[in-house]
């Protein structure tokens, strides 16, 4: 099996209302770099790649063909308080405190403008099996 750099084999694919932004703030509040885009005939993104960390997640125009999506996600970062804060900034909305979890995990939650949730996760313990 062939697969991309930087792509897994199953990779997240989103549809959001004002994709453009939208990727605009996968940039801002987690870091992610644009790797990719190609555009519809009319201007509108058909399919972007963001890069975050080593993941890679895919993005489009949301269509009546295609309907926003609305997912979750749980993303590792070095530091929770200050990745949800950046999130916070950039637009999300905070759904959930961070706070130490009982499975070794340091989280907190947001909901992005297009209506996903990130559970925003700092690995707190070595062994995941503790």
């Amino acid at each position: 099996m062939n697969v991309p750099d930087g792509f897994a084999v199953v990779t997240p694919y989103i549809f959001a209302v004002d994709a453009d932004r939208y990727a605009s703030f996968l940039i801002v509040a987690f870091g992610g770099r644009e790797i990719g885009r190609s555009l519809a005939p009319d201007g509108r993104i058909a399919n972007c790649q963001i890069a975050i960390g080593p993941a890679t997640i895919m993005l489009s125009e949301a269509s009546e063909q295609f309907p926003a999506s609305a997912a979750a996600f749980y993303l590792y970062v070095e530091n929770a308080d200050q990745a949800m804060a950046r999130a916070q900034q950039a637009g999300a909305t905070r759904i959930m405190d961070v706070s130490d979890m009982p499975y070794g995990d340091r989280q907190g939650g947001v909901q992005d403008p297009a209506g996903n949730i990130w559970w925003i996760s700092q690995r707190l313990v070595s062994d995941p099996y503790f």
